[in-house]
């Protein structure tokens, strides 16, 4: 059996949801599944954008057998080499024999790294500024190295207007029938995981994203079409919006994170007087969280979000608590850059984690440490607890 959807009256999704899966990329917790997209245009060619991943393949076949409706296909176009994506290659050039594969010259040296596929005489290099003509469509190859492998490849669709943006703007999320933006409450429903999704998995290469978003700004892009999540037909102003400010790092939002790790409750007890003190003076919406029983993804995703970010940590063996180091080791991995950043430290003989968080936040690139660091020996004390309404009114200034 068949499940497709159309995008315009010649271009058709073919792709599937997983909802078994439970870790992306065997990492990143996905509970509301993930989506698989490919997509065949119908012309006097015929071509396949990309495949999918294996947990999906007799679906995928079965939607681009039916789509086809006993055509040919002339082309397979693979844009990205990853396995959630490529996995379906050898399959499609063995089911349709005639069909050439189009692809850059990175591309065509990872197929040879993951298949023992004989493409002689059956491939197609394309690089930046090539077209490939269908009939009426147009393909324009625009080149997005790092984001976020170094084959990438977009596809620019100019008669539709339509932009194949591989990985780019894509969302963690199966699709529950609504294939498009616009049938779906992207703010609550999807932001989150779009967000997560990029911060964690490109948020490395903004340096790159933005120099792939120069290039779609020449375009006149009505539509987008990602390899995971909805598809845009409307409003593509915001998700653009929200990738110059996740690509710049500049913060989503002037808001507080509260990210702890604490033992036996004594870290966490300075946190929520904190983010009491915080909420009193008028500071709306201030998260926190438990490091040590919240997944790094969210929290990476939160520290793109927020423009401040308090790190509260014990002593530990002499330097940082684990999940605390962690945290903040992936948070540089990512270049998360231009935050303001205040510390609570406590140790019951030897408070050195202060110490610690700053060396590590001090090599990110434009980020502000507050002056005032609070010290917690063992448990919170009345003297603490003025220190901690003293970064609260830090933290109320710097937010103005």
């Amino acid at each position: 059996m068949y499940c497709t959807r159309k995008v315009t009256d010649t271009i058709w999704w073919v792709g599937g949801n997983d909802r078994r899966l439970a870790l992306f990329e065997n990492l990143f917790p996905i509970p509301r599944g993930v989506s698989y997209n490919s997509y065949v245009i119908m012309d006097e060619k015929t071509a396949l954008m990309d495949t999918t991943d294996p947990s999906i393949t007799p679906l995928f076949l079965a939607n681009v057998a039916h789509t086809l409706n006993g055509r040919k296909l002339d082309y397979l176009i693979i844009n990205h080499m990853e396995p959630d994506h490529c996995s379906n290659i050898e399959e499609i050039m063995h089911r349709y024999p005639e069909a050439t594969l189009v692809c850059n010259a990175k591309v065509l040296q990872m197929i040879g790294q993951f298949y023992d596929l004989d493409l002689t005489g059956r491939t197609m290099i394309i690089k930046e500024g090539d077209t490939l003509s269908l009939g009426s469509h147009t393909l324009h190859f625009v080149a997005a190295p790092m984001v976020h492998w170094p084959e990438v490849m977009m596809v620019y669709e100019d008669s539709e207007k339509i932009l194949f943006s591989a990985d780019g703007f894509g969302s963690f999320g199966a699709l529950n029938g609504n294939l498009f933006n616009d049938e779906v409450n992207f703010d609550r429903d999807w932001l989150d995981d779009a967000r997560r999704y990029y911060t964690n998995i490109v948020g490395k290469y903004g340096v790159q994203v933005q120099a792939v978003l120069k290039k779609a700004s020449g375009l006149d892009i009505q539509m987008i079409c990602p390899l995971h999540g909805p598809v845009w037909r409307n409003n593509l102003g915001y998700i653009l919006d929200k990738y110059v400010k996740w690509s710049t790092y500049e913060p989503e939002d002037k808001s507080v994170a509260i990210m702890y790790g604490s033992m036996y409750g004594n870290t966490e007890r300075a946190a929520d007087i904190l983010a009491t003190a915080l909420s009193t003076a008028g500071v709306k919406d201030v998260r926190v969280y438990d490091i040590s029983n919240t997944h790094v993804s969210e929290l990476i995703s939160e520290a793109f979000r927020c423009s401040h970010i308090v790190i509260a940590s014990p002593t530990y063996n002499g330097g940082l608590y684990p999940v605390v180091e962690s945290l903040l080791n992936d948070m540089k991995a990512l270049n998360l850059q231009n935050r303001t950043f205040a510390l609570i430290e406590n140790g019951t003989w030897a408070a050195t984690s202060n110490k610690h968080m700053r060396a590590i936040v001090e090599t990110m690139k434009n980020m502000t440490i507050l002056d005032t660091t609070v010290t917690v020996k063992s448990s919170v004390k009345e003297a603490q607890i003025e220190t901690l309404q003293k970064l609260a009114k830090e933290i109320v200034d710097s937010l103005t």
